[in-house]
């Protein structure tokens, strides 16, 4: 029994840390891309997750079976969550390239706002269900106590786009100009590089993974609201802060241990104090390794 629980536990820990995750990537890779921290984040994947409660409702409504449903409504959230994203680029952070990182901070706490209370305003302030989706996989069943069918999704969805990620950024065109323009912005441009094109695909491809991770984790939980991605987004920014801020292996760590410490304080210590845990231990490893699990500590050029 004991061991069963850790296991749960355990499982219920990588689940948390595989949203995280999907979060945490898009915030590591505008940061590594252009050092900001981008604070709306969280809020793209909240509409991510209103989309596809939106879709789900409709394609239900004409009769479609929930595979289909799940599929069509994940690509409708991941699709126009990107246009979020690439939209809040060029309208809150482009004009403020140039500008103190104060400037685009303030910025990304304004967008985080006004997604906010738009998404407030455009539905409700209650909590709405969230239909699951993901049917039930027979040879889970002597196991569906420890793990669920939607559990088991999201592991391998998380690990696909984290593998996919890995290649794009190593392998192709695109990665390689992401690269070389988190180096150093001035020179990838002197040598042809398309900088705002390579800022812009950055915004797109964290907003996409981010209302993939919304898709998933609100058919897993059943709920949603307006309030989701603001509590979301500060855990997968801690999570990122964790492992390494603008390190992708960093992010996903920092994003798995916050996952299974936040899983194990709550199921062995307290449900009540689990946020606090987690931002204690965040302290605690900036304390001590300031540039986070998997950073490297920048040397100042003079």
């Amino acid at each position: 029994m004991n061991v069963d629980y850790f296991i749960e536990m355990f499982l219920g820990g990588l689940t948390r840390g595989s949203i995280y995750a999907m979060i945490a990537l898009g915030y590591t890779m505008v940061y590594g891309i252009i050092e900001l921290i981008n604070f709306a984040h969280g809020e793209i994947y909240m509409i991510g997750a209103f989309t596809g409660l939106i879709v789900v409702g409709l394609l239900t409504l004409a009769g479609w079976n929930t595979v289909a449903i799940l599929v069509i409504a994940s690509f409708a959230a991941v699709i126009w969550a990107a246009s979020y994203g690439w939209t809040m680029e060029k309208i809150a952070y482009k004009p403020l390239r140039k500008a103190p990182r104060l400037s685009a901070l303030i910025s990304a706490i304004g967008m985080s706002l006004f997604l906010q209370n738009y998404v407030l305003l455009a539905q409700t302030s209650d909590f709405l269900p969230f239909p699951n989706l993901i049917p039930d996989f027979e040879f889970l069943k002597p196991v569906e106590h420890i793990v669920r069918a939607s559990e088991l999704v999201i592991y391998i969805t998380t690990a696909i786009v984290m593998v996919s990620l890995t290649l794009l950024i190593k392998f192709t065109r695109m990665g390689k100009a992401m690269r070389a323009t988190s180096q150093d912005r001035e020179m990838a441009m002197l040598v042809g590089v398309d900088v705002d094109k390579v800022i812009s695909t950055t915004f797109v491809i964290g907003s996409a993974t981010a209302a993939l991770g919304g898709i998933l984790i609100a058919s897993h939980i059943g709920q949603i609201n307006f309030y989701i991605g603001f509590i979301a987004g500060i855990k997968a920014f801690v999570a990122a802060v964790l492992g390494g801020i603008g390190s992708m292996p960093g992010a996903v760590l920092g994003s798995l241990v916050l996952g299974w410490t936040e899983s194990f304080f709550t199921g062995y210590i307290s449900s009540d104090y689990e946020d606090v845990f987690a931002f204690l231990f965040l302290v605690l490893i900036l304390i001590f390794r300031p540039s986070g699990l998997l950073g490297r500590k920048e040397t100042d050029k003079v």
